[in-house]
C-alpha cells in the first residue's frame, strides 16, 4: 500500500495532425496505448521529467510549452481501501527531432492519426487532455 500520491507527468506532442503514444509494457493499464510519460524523480523538474520521459520511452525530443491538466487516478480494492493514488500533471509539447522507437518501460512507439484516436480504448482522461492540447493548437 502506498502511503502519499506518486507524482507523474504526461506529454502531449502534436506533430501533423498526430499525436505520440505509447503502448505500456508495465501496470497500470499495461498494453493500452497512453500518452508517454511517467513518475517524477526527486531533485527534477516537472518540465525535466516530462522531456526525459518522452526521449526515454520514445526517442523523441520535445520543448513542453503548456500545462493542460492535474488528474488525479486512484484505484481502490474490494474494501475502498486505496492501492494507487497517482496524481499525473499533463503537459502539452512540441516535437523538435526523432522518429518514434519504443524504449524503457514502453511496448511501442507511433505517432498515432487525431482522427483514429475514438478506435485505440483510451483511457477517457488520456483522451480528454489530447482533444485539449488539439484545441489550443489550433
Amino acid at each position: 500500500m502506498q502511503s502519499a500520491p506518486i507524482v507523474g507527468v504526461g506529454v502531449v506532442v502534436l506533430k501533423d495532425g498526430h499525436v505520440l503514444l505509447i503502448r505500456r509494457g508495465k501496470p497500470p493499464r499495461l498494453g493500452e496505448w497512453s500518452l508517454p510519460g511517467g513518475k517524477q524523480e526527486l531533485g527534477e523538474t516537472l518540465h525535466e521529467a516530462g522531456r526525459r520521459e518522452v526521449r526515454e520511452e520514445t526517442g523523441i525530443d520535445c520543448t513542453i510549452i503548456t500545462l493542460l491538466d492535474v488528474i488525479d487516478m486512484i484505484t481502490r480494492d474490494g474494501d475502498g481501501a486505496v492501492e494507487r493514488h497517482f496524481t499525473l500533471i499533463d503537459y502539452g509539447a512540441r516535437w523538435l527531432a526523432g522518429e518514434p522507437a519504443a524504449g524503457d518501460d514502453a511496448m511501442d512507439a507511433a505517432w498515432m492519426p487525431l482522427h483514429d484516436l475514438d478506435t485505440l480504448g483510451l483511457w477517457s482522461e488520456t483522451l480528454r487532455v489530447i482533444r485539449l492540447a488539439e484545441a489550443m493548437s489550433d
